[in-house]
């Protein structure tokens, strides 16, 4: 985020303590709160406001409207080897999406690999959150979830697909490399920060309502005509998410999920894989080095910037952001403290 005139820096400590107070204030349990404020302020912390200060009004919103259920669990539908379905209950996205993740990971421990799908749960927030939750603990994770109606397939103007969030994160010295990315050239909460910043996005993301392509971030969320990644591929690869999502999870699919405001009722998909159990273990970290340091020695067409992997960028806002306080527009930070509610109880 850039910071400027208007953005204060607000301790991490300090902002999940709101997002406690308000969460415990609308029905979550101390245990429940704890996990889902510490997952918006690390977002924050990690440079995307788009899915943690910015989101959080629209997910009190949705609690609020009985979209979320805030003590909501998982139940198990059926299990078969290394696979399982769970249904999410509409409980909260990021608990629900943590959840499914430690399962995964639990699974591939007996197995090699673990299959957890998920039917009836809400938005996950930020993917990357449960890509670095398991490649911390030495696991390859590969996630997605479907969406509601939000982008047009490739030639069409009227959205049908869902922009549908995939994650792919593999360990990485002490930390991981975490590509995680909407089937969207940006993602709607991305456009929505830049909107609120007053700035253009770097290459274009979509039309506007006239048909022409365009840098405004405002002009794409009116026209719900956003640019699929890699034009008719991401399309193409949207689509199969969205399939896979809903024949694994047996939940709804994207054409199913009518509401964009609430996007509750989601399906998604969670494998891990236990790298431990590979027989090349031994020398995955020195293929993987090998790798990176051909990578970083690209010649970037900026001489001042440096070439990085997937995740590098977040390593680097997280030290900074955790140091000196994480940057959040005044507005921001004003209408998230003077959220009130009546006392649990």
């Amino acid at each position: 985020m850039v910071q400027s005139e208007n953005t204060i820096r607000i301790p991490y400590d300090k902002l999940k303590a709101e997002f406690l107070r308000i969460l415990i204030s609308i029905g979550f349990s101390d245990q429940s709160a704890e996990k889902c404020a510490d997952i918006f302020a690390m977002n924050s912390a990690d440079g995307v406001n788009s899915h943690g200060i910015n989101r959080f009004p629209r997910f009190v919103r949705n609690t609020l409207e009985g979209f979320v259920k805030p003590e909501a669990v998982p139940s198990l539908l059926h299990h078969v080897g290394s696979l399982e379905q769970w249904n999410g209950n509409l409980g909260p996205g990021p608990i629900n999406a943590t959840f499914a993740t430690e399962r995964a990971m639990e699974l591939a421990l007996g197995n090699g690999i673990g299959l957890v799908s998920l039917a009836n749960t809400n938005h996950w927030m930020r993917g990357g959150t449960y890509g670095w939750q398991a490649a911390k603990q030495g696991f390859v994770l590969i996630c997605w979830t479907n969406t509601c109606q939000n982008m047009p397939a490739w030639g069409a103007t009227d959205p049908r697909i869902g922009n549908n969030p995939f994650v792919i994160a593999v360990p990485y010295k002490e930390e991981a490399i975490v590509l995680d990315f909407a089937m969207s050239q940006y993602s709607y909460g991305k456009m929505e920060s830049l909107k609120k910043e007053g700035r253009k996005l770097s290459l274009p993301g979509g039309y506007n309502k006239k048909g022409e392509i365009t840098t405004d971030p405002g002009e794409i969320l009116e026209s719900w005509r956003v640019l699929p990644v890699g034009y008719w591929k991401g399309a193409g690869l949207s689509l199969l998410l969205d399939i896979m999502a809903t024949i694994l999870s047996g939940g709804l699919s994207t054409h199913q999920i009518r509401s964009c405001s609430s996007e509750h009722g989601v399906s998604q998909v969670f494998i891990a894989i236990s790298i431990k159990a590979l027989n090349n273990f031994p020398s995955i970290e020195s293929s993987i080095n090998q790798i990176i340091d051909d990578l970083h020695n690209s010649t970037p067409e900026n001489p001042t910037s440096k070439i990085r992997y997937p995740g590098e960028n977040v390593l680097e806002t997280r030290k900074t952001n955790l140091e000196k306080g994480i940057p959040i527009r005044e507005e921001a930070w004003k209408n998230l403290t003077g959220i009130r509610m009546n006392p649990r109880g």
